[in-house]
């Protein structure tokens, strides 16, 4: 991007030309004819030189190619040039895209042709605005208008991005006071009644850097002094949820009425006296300041301005005060309540209050920094929440918090807070932990008294056995239960099962006899074996006794 200054427009060149091959029986247009191209707004001016030769009967054409196209469009107002320049308004073309121009020289049936690239937007200078100028009696209204035409479409898209560098001087005097702004409408204001001013104006853009050049010189008389002075030294402050506007006058028996415009609206060029609102609770007011609720404008960038009134005359409006309802913003501390939840805290975080307890609503979004500690401790922990409901985990039950907050813009380019809230304590609950305590000591306490329940049982069985014996059975029962009758029935079915039979003879004698169908050999095994268990008698009672049992044995057959 080239940065152009000065009061004149520079030429710009447009590099080094790129020469076609002749027609034939021509030849090439020499190079150093300097063919240029500058532009100034929307205004293409092509020029080129002779080169020190005759231009007689030569006729000179333009024509451009845009990127893409293979033909080449004839530009209007640059056809047949008989001298060495020429101009026209900006094509219908992007301004962004490197286009070709080609310029054509023909003398008799001799043609020449040389073609050049270039980037209108690159090339375009910042031509001078224009200016209007309305007299105060202490103060120069300047009316701007962007450089270039109302449907410009070289600074379409820039030409809300100028900055304009106003030059102001008495013209009684070399002193000079430059003022720069981004509103096409500006009050100069600290002037003397009845003197001469003159001004000059040029416009610049920041990116792409280009600087314009500057308008012709205007010059007005400012007014003779008006008799009621306008009010001086606006200010706005901001009290609970309302704007206070205070400003200084010196005059008694006036009243006051204030009125409001958005920011952006002086962007726009032309006078903007019909878009100025009245503030409703800011008319005939008599004393020097205005309180209006903050919710009366919305969010956004304003200027202010104050007017006074005896009845008969009315001054001046005040220098317009600019502010941003951002800017202005009281950020309140909110209002903490706060719930015991077992071993948590549940906490609400509410709108401030103001006068007559009534809530405060506040249009912008908020975060809250929150701290809490143990009311037996000074160790803080701190931690951001954007909801207004939240939960406080992991406490220790029984114990007393506390907890503050204060309220952050969201927006962080402001920095804005409030002050912290009042400290809130509350006491935790039980918790979960308790619970299980005492789930885990019913148990214990259960577990124990089973135990101790073994414990007597176990000892009372041991008394009885030391202390309360009981009876053993005769031995011949014990032998008899000893020899478990029921394995039997547990054998096999080949095997053959036996009966006992106790044969009583007399009281102190059993006998016992086993019938079986097993061999004569066994059985004989096993009467033997029994005789030898009645081992109280002597020998000489065994005949006897054998005799005694076969004939008891006939008996019972019989």
């Amino acid at each position: 991007m080239l940065a152009l200054l000065g009061a004149t427009a520079l030429v710009l060149v447009a590099g080094t030309p790129w020469v076609l091959p002749a027609a034939a029986g021509g030849k090439n247009l020499n190079s150093s004819r300097n063919v240029e191209i500058n532009i100034i707004d929307d205004n293409f001016i092509l020029r080129w030189n002779g080169n020190g030769e005759s231009i007689e009967n030569m006729t000179f054409s333009a024509d451009y190619q845009r990127p893409g196209m293979d033909n080449w469009i004839k530009l209007p107002g640059c056809q047949y040039i008989t001298s060495t320049k020429c101009s026209f308004s900006s094509p219908k073309l992007d301004i962004y895209e490197e286009i070709k121009l080609r310029l054509r020289a023909e003398q008799g049936n001799t043609s020449w042709y040389e073609v050049i690239s270039f980037m209108p937007f690159e090339k375009a200078q910042i031509g001078p605005p224009g200016v209007h100028l309305e007299a105060e009696d202490k103060a120069i209204i300047v009316n701007i208008s962007p450089p270039g035409t109302i449907d410009s479409i070289m600074w379409a898209l820039a030409g809300p991005s100028f900055i304009y560098s106003i030059v102001i001087w008495k013209i009684s005097s070399s002193i000079e006071e430059m003022i720069e702004t981004g509103y096409l409408r500006y009050k100069v204001d600290k002037l003397s009644p009845e003197t001469t001013y003159c001004l000059k104006v040029k416009a610049r853009l920041r990116t792409p850097r280009k600087v314009g050049v500057y308008s012709p010189v205007y010059c007005i008389n400012t007014t003779a002094e008006n008799k009621l002075p306008p009010p001086e030294n606006l200010k706005v402050d901001v009290k609970n949820q309302n704007y206070v506007l205070k400003w200084d006058y010196a005059n008694a028996n006036v009243t006051f009425q204030v009125q409001w415009l958005h920011a952006y609206v002086r962007k726009n060029p032309g006078k903007h006296s019909h878009e100025w609102k009245q503030i409703l609770d800011c008319e005939n007011v008599e004393t020097t300041q205005c309180v209006f609720a903050q919710n009366v404008l919305p969010e956004g960038v304003y200027y202010i301005r104050v007017q006074a009134s005896d009845g008969n005359n009315t001054s001046l409006w005040s220098k317009e005060k600019k502010f941003s309802s951002d800017m202005q913003t009281t950020v309140l501390p909110p209002v903490i309540n706060m719930k015991s939840v077992r071993d948590s805290l549940r906490v609400y975080i509410g709108a401030p209050r103001e006068a007559e307890n009534k809530r405060v609503s506040q249009y912008y979004p908020l975060s809250y920094e929150i701290i809490f500690w143990k009311n037996t401790s000074n160790a803080e922990r701190k931690f951001l929440e954007k909801k207004t409901d939240f939960t406080i985990p992991n406490l220790q039950p029984l114990t007393v918090y506390c907890v503050k907050a204060r309220a952050h813009l969201v927006d962080g380019k402001w920095n804005r807070s409030s002050v912290f809230s009042d400290t809130v304590c509350e006491k935790t609950k039980p918790g979960n932990t308790s619970k299980s305590w005492l789930i885990a000591g019913i148990c214990i306490a259960l577990i124990a008294v089973a135990v101790v329940i073994y414990g007597v049982k176990v000892l009372w069985k041991g008394i009885n056995y030391v202390f309360f014996p009981s009876l053993k059975p005769s031995s011949c029962i014990d032998e008899y239960f000893s020899e478990q009758p029921l394995k039997n029935l547990l054998l096999s079915t080949s095997e053959e099962q036996t009966e006992k039979c106790f044969i009583v003879e007399n009281v102190n004698t059993i006998t016992t006899v086993e019938e079986t169908n097993q061999t004569d050999e066994d059985h004989k095994k096993y009467s033997s074996q029994t005789s030898e268990d009645s081992g109280n008698y002597s020998n000489e009672d065994e005949n006897s006794g054998s005799k005694t049992s076969e004939e008891f044995l006939e008996q019972e057959m019989v």
